[in-house]
């Protein structure tokens, strides 16, 4: 259970009113930042000159990340509907996602 450290309890209420899915121990399809680093990625491999050293991937990540538009970002994680319900439908195997 989540612990929040809040001397409002309107907030803990709200927190307690908030409804949580049981996730298979293994759902990369269903969480958004595995797409974003996947985004980042293939915008890495893009790249005409490969970062060479651990400061340059450091830089180059920090780079593409300031250029990927957040409705990218939105969109991927507006699809969550979707993506549940085809991890469901899939009984848990791969997804098109």
């Amino acid at each position: 259970m989540l612990q929040f450290a809040s001397s409002d309890s309107s907030a803990e209420s709200e927190v307690a009113k908030a409804e949580s899915m049981a996730w298979p121990a293994r759902s990369p399809d269903l969480n958004p930042i595995q797409h974003v680093w996947d985004m980042l990625g293939r915008c890495i491999v893009g790249r005409s000159v490969p970062p060479g050293t651990l400061h340059e991937l450091q830089q180059a990540l920090l780079q593409e990340w300031a250029l990927l538009p957040q409705q990218t970002i939105n969109s991927t994680i507006a699809s969550m509907p979707r993506r549940c319900q085809a991890g469901i439908s899939s009984r848990g195997y791969r997804t098109r996602y």
